[in-house]
């Protein structure tokens, strides 16, 4: 269904990057939408590049091999797309924790790109950085995909409070939410932000069934951490949900943190310890990967 003049919004939103096709943002081939920003600085975070907003300091001009970014006259980081070969040397060079290379967006626009690959997915998830940062935007791409009779779900680090304002929820089929920690000083260490609200979240999105997935990231030789973190979920969320334990991976995680967390990824076996432990405890559809 085209849009029609009375229901285009001006509204934008700062797009990353979009996916066309995963299989690990939910169920069935979805179109993955990346949005820039985020509240939380977790320390293995594998994309901070998506954390902040370009400060064009142009750090990464000078950079650039291919010559796609330039300073302009307004002051501003601008990317030529055609000219970039994908290298991410601007994103390796960027002392902001963020990228060039984001696209302020109408929903026109990106529903446009979308449309490529709506024959062939179930839906679009929606992920970040943190894209309820970009609440509003969300409930209008929503509204226009689900016309199409495609399905959405919301990729959250809990930092939004849906219970407040749902009016996100019911244009979409659930949440997948991260917990990353339980323990209060653990949790300020981990992502620098409180986790209050993303408690809150976890028990308020079951209760209205709209909680599909929860994710926790294992990091090796945390057991403590770790234990705390998947008794707490499981406890909450029984068989009412998929219970997603990620090994930490050091891939795009920054070097200062990587010789804290570690330089080598989590051992499938020590992961597969706590996801038994959860499903012991009532999660029955808890699983690694």
């Amino acid at each position: 269904m085209p849009w029609t003049a009375a229901s285009r919004s001006m509204l934008k939103a700062p797009v990353n990057r979009i996916i066309p096709f995963s299989n690990v943002d939910g169920p069935g081939n979805r179109t993955a939408v990346f949005f820039q920003g985020c509240p939380f600085n977790c320390l293995y975070c594998h994309n901070p590049e998506t954390i902040h907003l370009c400060q064009s300091c142009g750090a990464c001009v000078k950079t650039c091999p291919a010559g796609a970014l330039t300073l302009g006259g307004d002051g501003a980081v601008h990317w030529d797309s055609a000219a970039c070969v994908q290298c991410d040397t601007c994103i390796r060079t960027c002392p902001h924790d963020a990228s060039p290379k984001v696209r302020w967006m109408t929903v026109e626009e990106l529903m446009t790109e979308l449309r490529r690959s709506m024959p062939y997915i179930r839906g679009i998830s929606t992920s970040g950085g943190e894209c309820t940062l970009q609440n509003e935007f969300l409930i209008e791409l929503f509204t226009e995909v689900r016309k199409l009779g495609k399905t959405c779900l919301i990729d959250s680090n809990g930092s939004f409070d849906f219970e407040k304002d749902p009016r996100v929820l019911r244009v979409s089929e659930g949440v997948m939410l991260d917990v990353k920690a339980v323990e209060k000083r653990w949790s300020d260490q981990l992502i620098s932000h409180p986790r209050d609200t993303v408690l809150k979240n976890l028990d308020y999105l079951l209760k209205v069934g709209k909680l599909y997935e929860v994710r926790t990231v294992i990091l090796p030789d945390r057991d403590r951490e770790n234990e705390e973190t998947v008794r707490y979920v499981a406890a909450h969320i029984g068989d009412g949900c998929f219970y997603k334990i990620i090994r930490y991976r050091p891939f795009g995680v920054r070097e200062r943190w990587q010789k804290l967390l570690g330089e080598f990824e989590t051992d499938r076996d020590y992961a597969e310890r706590y996801a038994q432990l959860a499903r012991d405890l009532g999660a029955k559809k808890a699983y690694v990967v």
